[in-house]
């Protein structure tokens, strides 16, 4: 190495500065090695903008871009007039605007793809859940009794077409939402009416010269956000779990010691089911594991990463490599076949320098079978040593919404009821759900672990999606024996059902499983009449994306307290700032929490969950009362 490159690297942090897991501390030593530069380090030489951070500053027309002075907010204006409320509001509302538009393509292209599927357009995939289809069908009004799949289906993929396209009205999946939320929003004006429309109109409104008020802005951030999480990603999860089967618990492993030296290793990352669904096929094609095995290798190892990883994680038990910022640390292995050199599948998705194959719902396997020989080609012609990790980790995921009603009351008595009486008898204080990404601006998996570890501690259920789950799998959260580390309370819960104290339920769209679950539990009653009303709280600990402050403006809109860490873009004491963390709260809704210590954000939610129990007059567990046969027939003959 040379003299300049060694001083470069002396300024750099501590690998065990930079993340928790060993595995990707490791691989960050042998990039720096290497000489190869990974996130963290680029995070760590290139500072984050004071002003951006605080979005104090407007691009949207060429009169800018005009920055305002973050300590003084109100000393100035833009050029067109426009407030640091306005400024902050807009840049909201089209951070919200993208991660619904994200979200929502995804959705789309899950239903156009069930819409194939039914119609017998498309023969690879097939409906695999017709109870789901069934009960998702009938939770929106479509008659199902003595009717066929395919009619059920076609009238399913019409009504939830308007999720998308429709310009007046109420998006089909409004039906779910507890009628006292409904009528918030109704009374708030935020009920989507379609997605398009939404974010066509978020986009709109934020130009220069049109909304000008952050109070009118923000009500449409709602709009489009419900958008997404009660529309595009909830359409997404319930199509997938139709094709694909919905998800139950099962055992599978975690980190970069799930990566085989001496067999072909293929990694498929992004939001990518239809893609991943495919390569399964693939890699178990008897014609192209011969052609492994003549390559040299023992067979075909197929894993996954970030979001479709965690999804096939929870539906197939499929290993995960690791979460998204060690993406790049993967690749450090060598080992990897297919993700380096990087293939990309999507045409709204390429990447300067990497191979592009097409993937085509019609002809899946066209694209995965060519991915597999490719990587079976590169196997065969390793040049470098290969260096994987040896830690892998043991973990269960597939918590959905309808496994988790059959968990707690069994075929014939399935209901929230159990998890509602916990509750209120007080052994679980409440529910978080903690979700999202890594941020290379943090310690990775730091504040994901020592949130969740506080949480279950003071007898909170935590439910995840997304990469926080692998933070936690990395932990050793997601086994039943991890139930030692919880308060008293939630620990009987665990050992009684034979449950973890985190449940993963899915990637970062199947948020909507969240959204399902909290509803059931106002509807199965003794938790209030809304959402907002429940005993539960969210957090993004290390979140990164537009997809998240998306996720973020849902879930406040629906009722829930949500804490995000790492930063927040926005500036402190505006009335922008004070309508996000508190005035939506007395409109009915949530409100917004920030801070980036995990032990911060654990007691902020813990507070707010203490604050609803008191509403709800469960601020105090109660005794246990043993019922003797005596008292049970008392009780039968009432």
């Amino acid at each position: 190495m040379q003299e300049k490159e060694k001083k470069s690297v002396e300024k750099l942090p501590d690998v065990n500065d930079v993340t928790t897991c060993e595995s990707t501390a490791q691989m960050l030593r042998k990039a720096r090695k290497d000489g190869v530069e990974i996130c963290f380090d680029r995070a760590a030489t290139m500072k984050a903008c004071p002003i951006g951070a605080d979005s104090a500053c407007c691009k949207h027309c060429s009169m800018g871009p005009c920055r305002l002075n973050s300590k003084d907010p109100y000393s100035k204006v833009g050029v067109c007039g426009a407030t640091i409320d306005t400024i902050m509001a807009r840049n909201f509302g089209r951070m919200v605007a993208a991660g619904t538009a994200a979200h929502t393509d995804h959705g789309m292209g899950m239903l156009e793809l069930f819409r194939e599927v039914v119609n017998g357009h498309i023969q690879d995939f097939t409906i695999k859940d017709t109870q789901k289809l069934i009960d998702v069908a009938a939770s929106i009004g479509i008659e199902t009794s003595d009717r066929s799949v395919k009619d059920i289906a076609n009238d399913l993929y019409k009504e939830l077409e308007r999720t998308y396209t429709q310009v007046e009205g109420e998006i089909p999946f409004a039906r779910r939402v507890p009628s006292k939320t409904l009528e918030t929003w109704r009374k708030q004006g935020i009920v989507p009416r379609g997605a398009m429309r939404e974010i066509m109109e978020m986009m709109h409104r934020t130009a220069i010269g049109v909304d000008q008020h952050y109070e009118n802005i923000t009500k449409q951030c709602s709009r489009t956000a419900l958008a997404d999480g009660w529309g595009g990603s909830m359409v997404s999860t319930e199509i997938s779990d139709i094709l694909y089967g919905t998800p139950t618990p099962i055992l599978t492993e975690v980190n970069m010691g799930v990566l085989k030296e001496n067999q072909v290793n293929i990694i498929i990352h992004g939001h990518e089911p239809n893609l991943f669904e495919s390569m399964i096929a693939s890699v178990n094609t008897p014609t192209l594991i011969e052609a492994a095995k003549q390559a040299g290798a023992q067979g075909i190892n197929l894993v996954g990463m970030c979001c479709s990883g965690a999804e096939m994680m929870s539906r197939h038990g499929i290993p995960h490599a690791g979460n998204f910022t060690s993406t790049e640390a993967v690749l450090v292995t060598g080992a990897v076949d297919a993700q380096a050199p990087l293939f990309t599948t999507n045409p709204r998705c390429h990447i300067e320098g990497a191979t592009h194959i097409q993937f085509a719902e019609h002809d899946p396997r066209a694209c995965t079978d060519e991915i597999v020989i490719k990587a079976i080609t590169r196997f065969k012609n390793r040049k470098l040593p290969v260096e994987i990790p040896k830690t892998s980790n043991p973990s269960i995921h597939g918590f959905s919404y309808e496994y988790i009603n059959y968990m707690l009351g069994g075929s014939f008595r399935g209901s929230y009821t159990p998890l509602n009486d916990n509750i209120i008898n007080g052994r679980i204080r409440g529910v978080a759900g903690v979700v999202g990404c890594t941020n290379p601006r943090v310690k990775q998996d730091y504040v994901h672990v020592e949130l969740v570890k506080r949480l279950i501690q003071n007898d909170v259920l935590v439910l995840q999606t997304g990469c926080s789950q692998i933070a936690l799998a990395k932990a050793g959260l997601y086994t039943p024996e991890a139930a030692y580390l919880a308060g008293p309370g939630l620990r009987e819960v665990c050992e009684t059902v034979g449950m973890p104290p985190v449940l993963g339920l899915g990637s970062c769209v199947d948020n909507s499983r969240i959204l399902i679950a909290a509803s059931e539990m106002v509807r199965v009653g003794g938790l209030g009449e809304s959402i907002a009303d429940l005993p539960v709280a969210g957090a993004a600990p290390e979140w990164m994306s537009e997809k998240a402050i998306a996720i973020g403006q849902y879930f406040v809109a629906s009722g829930v307290f949500t804490v995000f860490g790492v930063t927040f873009p926005i500036v402190d004491g505006t009335n922008f700032h004070k309508l996000l963390f508190d005035g939506l709260e007395k409109q009915g809704m949530g409100k917004w929490g920030f801070t980036p210590d995990p032990i911060e954000m654990a007691d902020l939610m813990i507070a707010h969950i203490d604050k609803k129990r008191k509403a709800l007059g469960i601020d105090k567990a109660r005794e246990r009362i043993l019922v003797d046969m005596a008292d049970r027939r008392l009780i039968e003959a009432a």
